[in-house]
């Protein structure tokens, strides 16, 4: 005689709290996504380095500020996100907090304007340069996944909000947080954008995995867009013309150590790259994850370089 089949995984089912009309913290915990945290954090660790102040001197201050980057700003970006994608998650991962109604009702739109009003307000406490940054970044957050505008339906904007957000914001909050708030200098903000434009190519790495569906639901992804080879060329393309601008830069501030520094980084990815033009969707999640530890070594490599050159 079989043994009885066992009961499902409480993962999909709704919780005694959202029985009763309300989220459980780990439900909670989970629409707000610990894993995505740590690109904005370690961004907004490049920017503190790259302020050239001593973190000892403003410990208290960095320690809020890596809150804001990861469980405040981030975390609202993906209780949106999952707010407006829940009817499209109910079809492709109905295990998913809000979907599952382990968020019941309304719950995930309350949180994420929660997490809004928390991230301000805790921005606007550590100066004006961190509340600004810190609000363009929400914005941003709202526009990429709620309409009207929803940028996420198209490659070229959505992927530019998200690596404008979770990288350029993200190095300025850091920068701002140890200057007492003040706007960092030219150089700090210019390495800040282009290392947020070369995560366009990043993000474009992960549309590989869903082009059919993103067809489908009339989503522009750039791989919907270009074709699987273009979009691959524009990912590498946007990728790397910014770290050959970042080395040229280095060179011109006298920091060539660093720069010759970012240029083996560079050529580690191009190596990487080479090989993912051969199989774009076969290879586009492991450039994703061995490449992009590569390309945030150079984010490092770089922030160390104008430390010194900071006012």
């Amino acid at each position: 005689m079989n043994a009885p089949a066992p009961p499902p995984a409480a993962a999909g089912r709704p919780s005694p709290s959202a029985a009763a009309g309300r989220p459980s913290p780990a439900a909670v915990l989970e629409l707000l996504k610990p894993i995505t945290w740590f690109p904005p954090m370690w961004a907004f660790a490049c920017g503190v380095v790259s302020s050239g102040i001593p973190i000892a001197e403003r410990w208290l201050y960095f320690v809020f500020g890596v809150i804001l980057a990861g469980p405040m700003v981030c975390a609202t970006s993906q209780a949106v996100n999952d707010w407006f994608d829940r009817h499209v998650d109910a079809i492709n991962e109905p295990n998913r907090p809000i979907p599952s109604g382990r968020i019941p009702g309304r719950w995930g739109l309350y949180i994420a304007i929660i997490w809004t009003i928390l991230s301000a307000l805790l921005a606007a406490t550590l100066g004006t340069w961190v509340f600004w940054s810190a609000a363009l970044g929400l914005v941003l957050a709202w526009a990429y996944s709620a309409p009207p505008a929803r940028l996420k339906g198209n490659g070229w904007w959505g992927n530019l909000a998200v690596g404008l957000s979770y990288e350029s914001l993200a190095w300025i909050t850091g920068a701002a947080v140890m200057l007492s708030g003040a706007l960092p200098n030219w150089r700090v903000l210019t390495l800040a954008g282009l290392y947020g434009l070369g995560a366009h190519g990043i993000l474009t790495l992960n549309d590989f995995k869903a082009i059919e569906g993103d067809t489908r639901m009339g989503v522009r992804s750039l791989p919907v867009q270009l074709g699987v080879r273009g979009a691959a060329w524009a990912a590498c393309l946007f990728m790397a013309l910014p770290q050959v601008l970042v080395v040229l830069l280095l060179f011109a501030w006298d920091r060539p150590l660093n720069a010759a520094a970012v240029a083996v980084v560079l050529l580690i990815q191009v190596g990487m790259m080479v090989r993912f033009l051969g199989d774009p969707v076969g290879r586009a999640l492991w450039l994703s994850a061995i490449g992009v530890s590569v390309y945030v070594t150079g984010m490092m490599i770089s922030a160390f370089a104008v430390r010194s050159l900071a006012p």
